[in-house]
């Protein structure tokens, strides 16, 4: 733990801190209440920062941070993002979990190993993640889901999100950079009626900040790697050895 610490750089440290700042001050500013907020705005930050570097103890934290989001997401009516992240982020987390310390990286660091999908797996995952957007926007649409169209777009991203993490892909970043701009549009909506869920949309542009820094860190892990094996290109690797 002590030899992978100090991998974080400077500039780690003070996104990480000044995030941190931003939603405390955020939180208190808006006189929210509302502690399990802040909690579950702590923990994504916490595993936004240990996923970034490949450490398998973000999807520790995502498991917990599904359970917080899931409550604060059923609060507000939003059973897609509740049914999401209990129902589908947790269970993928399970399996990302083993899946990035069944394979570590070979450079000597406490990082996953970096995976390049093919052409027809991305195929895959995309037909996959509509068929699970489309089964969930029916489930979604009987629960009276509010902002049915905001939340059902949300499942089909945060799927791709929790796939791409699972198949240890640095475009995982990409995906949850497009959730994360899909939240925030929905917690706007929510904090036009209740001024406290400024906070979550604040919170969401910071997460946001997090996700793009964690795909440049993934592609410079992935160059490094790469280099360490001796300049070959890594082979896509079969979705069933994941």
């Amino acid at each position: 733990m002590k030899k992978f610490f100090k991998q974080f750089t400077k500039f780690e440290i003070v996104l990480f801190f000044g995030s941190l700042a931003v939603i405390l001050i955020s939180f208190f500013a808006f006189r929210n209440e509302r502690y399990l907020y802040l909690a579950a705005s702590i923990v994504g930050l916490l595993l936004l920062t240990f996923s970034a570097k490949g450490s398998f103890i973000g999807q520790i934290f995502t498991l917990i941070f599904a359970a917080l989001y899931g409550f604060i997401s059923y609060s507000y009516a939003y059973y897609g993002e509740m049914l999401t992240y209990l129902g589908m982020s947790a269970p993928i987390a399970v399996a990302a979990l083993i899946s990035w310390v069944r394979n570590p990286a070979k450079s000597g660091r406490a990082e996953v190993k970096v995976n390049t999908l093919s052409h027809k797996e991305y195929i895959f995952m995309f037909f996959l993640s509509v068929a699970v957007t489309v089964a969930f926007g029916f489930i979604l649409k009987a629960f009276n889901t509010a902002n049915l169209v905001l939340s059902t777009i949300s499942v089909f991203s945060s799927f791709t999100a929790s796939y791409l993490t699972l198949r240890r892909s640095r475009f995982y970043a990409i995906a949850y950079a497009v959730n994360d701009i899909v939240l925030i549009v929905l917690w706007a909506l929510a904090a036009a009626e209740t001024p406290q869920y400024i906070a979550m949309v604040i919170n969401f542009v910071v997460f946001l900040a997090n996700d793009t820094h964690g795909f440049i860190n993934w592609t410079k892990m992935q160059l490094r790697q790469k280099k360490k094996d001796g300049g070959e290109e890594p082979v896509a690797e079969q979705a069933e050895t994941a």
